[in-house]
């Protein structure tokens, strides 16, 4: 028997990004997102691989957590990184499905630091 999939899920934006998101009332996603014809997510125990490998180096950033359960049918799990399931959302992300936001910084090695909860 295989686990149920999580109903939380993250996106990691920048922090202009993420105002733009709050005004617009939704996400419309990143340029490899738009490129891709989807939004990538990725669940907790994926957070960290993801954020090494696209956003080493890189401060200014916001962490925001969606609720998977909020977004219907537009989301969709797919195989990715070594065939492992990674959420997909094929539409708009919007603001309420968002659960929460941190301000994120990854090191130069890629490990992730998270401000306080706000």
């Amino acid at each position: 028997m295989t686990d149920a999939l999580p109903t939380t899920a993250f996106k990691i934006l920048s922090r202009a990004d993420w105002r733009a998101t709050l005004a617009e009332g939704a996400y419309d996603g990143s340029p490899v997102d738009r490129a891709d014809g989807y939004i990538h997510l990725s669940a907790a125990d994926q957070l960290a691989g993801t954020a090494a490998r696209h956003y080493a180096g890189q401060d200014d950033l916001m962490l925001v957590e969606v609720d998977l359960t909020a977004l219907g049918d537009s989301l969709i799990w797919e195989p990715s990184r070594g065939g492992a399931l990674f959420p997909h959302i094929y539409g708009p992300l919007p603001v309420a499905a968002t659960r929460g936001v941190r301000a994120l910084s990854v090191t130069d090695a890629g490990d992730m630091i998270l401000s306080e909860p706000s």
